[in-house]
């Protein structure tokens, strides 16, 4: 089960929301490129990168930095925010995105979704993120009226062989994930799923790991990290342990 690392941009500068609100944004100092070089120093597989600027108000601001951080580290970067256009996940891919995240656009643009699966099937996931038992989208600010088990095999009937799946009421919150609803997307698919939204400690982690035989093979870890309720290289130490 891989561990992602998440970092999220806004302003230039790496924050992390709770629960998805702008208003409750809280800086860490260091720069997005110090602190993917930073994860992948302390031995991480994957990043998970995402422009928040470009999710919840389709700027493009954060461009030079993202360009600077994809050529800084040189494990895979997993990518999302605002990739609602071919031109957008093309330029991503073309940044050195090994997946990139399909969010609002999966929903609202089925014709896109379709002509990206072609171009870049194996690069392309879906986020699923959840409010309330909907779907949310334009940076988790609308609520559809798809569910997600809904959301999940209408995409797995297009070949979306990748979930992230975030329950946005856990997000930022430090009180443990959803596991249930993403075994729910994982049942229904039999896709690889992503957790995100809650990982608070080393325990969560395990409890995910037990997960992986039904589909869940990876976690996306923020807040727990940036607050320092665990270091990296113990998150990936229990990973390997169990």
């Amino acid at each position: 089960m891989i561990v992602y690392p998440a970092i999220d941009i806004k302003g230039g500068r790496c924050v992390r929301l709770t629960q998805g609100r702008e208003e409750a944004v809280r800086e860490y100092g260091a720069h997005p490129v110090d602190i993917a070089l930073r994860w992948e120093s302390e031995g991480a597989e994957w990043l998970h990168v995402v422009d928040l600027d470009a999710a919840i108000s389709g700027r493009d601001d954060n461009c030079p930095i993202l360009e600077k951080l994809f050529e800084a580290v040189r494990i895979p970067i997993q990518f999302g925010g605002g990739l609602r256009t071919l031109e957008r996940i093309e330029r991503a891919i073309g940044w050195g995105a090994s997946r990139v995240v399909i969010g609002t656009a999966a929903l609202e643009n089925e014709t896109m979704l379709r002509e990206a699966m072609v171009r870049n099937s194996d690069s392309i996931a879906v986020g699923i993120d959840v409010r309330d038992g909907h779907v949310a989208t334009h940076g988790w600010t609308s609520i559809s009226e798809l569910t997600p088990t809904s959301a999940a095999k209408r995409f797995a009937l297009l070949g979306v062989r990748t979930f992230v799946v975030t329950d946005i009421a856990q997000d930022g919150m430090l009180t443990g994930p959803n596991f249930a609803l993403t075994e729910q997307i994982a049942s229904v698919t039999k896709a690889s799923v992503i957790l995100s939204g809650g990982i608070s400690s080393l325990d969560d982690l395990v409890q995910a790991r037990t997960l992986e035989s039904r589909g869940i093979d990876g976690v996306i870890v923020g807040k727990a990290l940036y607050e320092r309720r665990f270091t990296l290289r113990e998150a990936l130490a229990m990973m390997y342990r169990h």
